[in-house]
């Protein structure tokens, strides 16, 4: 999870191959309204959210067996709608700051996200740590770290709810 730019699909891609798991890439759930409003510079309001949040958890409780999401989830309310269809639900947030969100945006040419709705999801974004089930990460790490940290965090750390299994 994280602002636009900080690498979620990348880590989501090598995450899930690492773990074993289906990725979901939450980007494919968002309206054809929900896109061409983005493509136009539009930021999303909650209402907007409001169904693509509800088709990812409706995707999260199908798979119990578990799952690779990516995910902006900016607000705590977005992870807590999450959290309630899939328990024991994770976070790793990818951090970075608003210029270099700004650069790796800028760096996909004809993505759907423009570099003009950065500050608004840097705007909107309530800072996961300290969440039950979240993970920091520094988003400029090399992806082969990033991958190396989330899989052996999700494999020694018990999801929240959960005991650790010996």
């Amino acid at each position: 999870m994280g602002v636009a730019g900080c690498g979620k699909s990348s880590l989501g891609q090598q995450g899930a191959a690492a773990l074993g798991l289906p990725l979901l890439e939450g980007d494919d759930f968002h309206s054809p309204a929900n896109l061409a409003k983005m493509r136009g510079g539009v930021a999303l309001s909650d209402d907007d959210r409001a169904t693509w949040l509800d088709a990812l958890a409706a995707e999260l409780a199908q798979r119990p067996d578990g799952v690779v999401l990516t995910c902006s989830a900016l607000k705590r309310r977005y992870r807590d709608r999450l959290r309630a269809a899939a328990p024991g639900l994770r976070f790793v947030f990818l951090q970075l700051t608003r210029e270099q969100a700004r650069e790796r945006v800028a760096a996909r040419p004809g993505h759907v996200f423009p570099v003009s709705l950065v500050d608004s999801q840097f705007e909107a974004l309530e800072d996961p740590c300290g969440e039950p089930g979240v993970l920091a990460l520094d988003a400029t790490r090399p992806l082969v770290d990033l991958v190396a940290a989330l899989a052996d965090w999700v494999r020694r750390t018990p999801a929240p709810g959960e005991e650790m299994r010996a």
